[in-house]
């Protein structure tokens, strides 16, 4: 498992290429001192990684020693706490994903729950209280071993730019053990709100309740913070909490946002506008004109993107919003080809190929226009046309939601 999730090495250096060798050579020590209890994980690697809305989320890269253990005490532990948590947390669970937590929660939406208490924990991995993990762990791990070692990993430290610091509280996001931790931490949320009756969903950090009304809305989010902050010793973010309703332009919920249908008097999601923002982006750095890679290459990497972020938001609705963005991406690629052949003579034997006469060819290989302007035009349009990006691999990203959505 943490050979295919890759990853970067941690502050050991080693990468997961070496991993099978290392690990062949010391396997039988690395137990014995497990086993004596010997065993110290190293510091994690700390990396700040730029979130799209501004600021920066704190990842811990362990070494790559510590997440093979991290790994396996993962595998044993998560059937054992998974039976426990609540059916309406859908975040680093085993057959649940983002798009089951989206359906459940248009499903309250149209039952009538209209109003919805968004509660945003701040820096969520980074304030866990270590003595209450250890106590809601050894409720259903009755082997101290194991629990002493959850610890060490708990209280490795970080390593920041060659300095060490100690982690006094909190569990470092990026861990393989993280993402359990979080949800044996926080399925007492769940359960507080499965006692008071109220309908809700919850991805890892992110949750929302959803009720009938703006008092109610207001009731439950004084409450269930004051719960947070007093019984799980967690920080409420007040800034960024808030009780809304779903067709707010600002609610996003997993990178979607909610909108009403009207006609069909219902709720239904989409990507939320910094969503599709976030996506447009990376399809312009991989269609800026100075890459110079292959476009076969810069093709294949554009597909990838188009694949992996269609299929995650494909309960959403957004053809035309799909259109519109295959039409720019086309006209960036062209602007890219324009820009890979250069020489006014590669234009005009390249233009002759895809099938222009001549004289239009030697004309418009020695045009002064700029490479948008061209692109724009007749000239590529009827000679890189869509049907001609398609064949060489291109994918719609309207075609392919399409396709998904079947």
């Amino acid at each position: 498992m943490v050979k295919s999730n890759k990853g970067s090495a941690g502050v050991d250096g080693m990468g997961v290429e070496e991993m099978v060798g290392y690990m062949a050579m010391n396997k039988d020590e690395i137990i014995r001192q497990i086993r004596k209890r010997e065993y110290k994980p190293s510091p994690v690697l700390r990396v700040e990684i730029p979130k799209p809305n501004g600021g920066t989320r704190l990842l811990g890269i362990p070494t790559v020693r510590d997440r093979v253990i991290q790994q396996a005490i993962a595998q044993v532990l998560t059937p054992m706490f998974d039976k426990q948590f609540s059916e309406y947390s859908y975040g680093f669970r085993p057959r649940r994903y983002a798009e089951m937590a989206i359906l459940k929660a248009l499903e309250f939406m149209n039952d009538g729950y209209e109003w919805i208490v968004d509660i945003d924990l701040e820096r969520f991995f980074d304030t866990v209280h270590h003595d209450r993990l250890m106590n809601l762990l050894s409720r259903t791990v009755d082997d101290g071993d194991v629990i002493s070692l959850i610890r060490k990993f708990l209280v490795s430290g970080v390593q920041i730019d060659e300095e060490y610091k100690e982690t006094i509280i909190g569990t470092p996001q990026g861990g393989n053990l993280s993402p359990l931790l979080s949800n044996i931490m926080l399925n007492e949320l769940d359960r507080e709100l499965e006692n008071r009756g109220l309908r809700f969903v919850r991805y890892a950090d992110d949750c929302i309740i959803m009720v009938k009304s703006e008092m109610s809305a207001r009731r439950v989010m004084r409450s269930v913070s004051r719960f947070i902050e007093e019984k799980l010793g967690l920080t409420v973010n007040v800034g960024k909490s808030k009780v809304t309703k779903p067709n707010d332009p600002d609610m996003k919920f997993l990178g979607f946002g909610f909108f009403k249908d009207y006609q069909a008097d219902l709720y239904k999601a989409k990507p939320h506008q910094k969503s599709f923002d976030s996506f447009k982006f990376k399809l312009k750095q991989l269609t800026k004109r100075n890459w110079s890679v292959s476009t076969k290459y810069q093709v294949e990497r554009i597909n990838q993107l188009i694949r992996g972020w269609v299929n995650y938001f494909r309960v959403g609705y957004m053809k035309k919003a799909l259109g519109r963005i295959d039409a720019h991406t086309r006209f960036r690629m062209r602007m890219c080809i324009w820009k890979k052949w250069k020489t006014a003579k590669n234009r005009r034997k390249n233009l002759i190929k895809l099938g222009m006469d001549k004289y239009s060819a030697y004309k418009n290989s020695h045009t002064s226009k700029g490479t948008a302007r061209i692109a724009y035009t007749w000239i590529l349009t009827t000679t890189i046309t869509n049907e001609r990006l398609a064949r060489f691999g291109l994918i719609s990203s309207e075609k392919h939601y399409i396709k998904v959505r079947a």
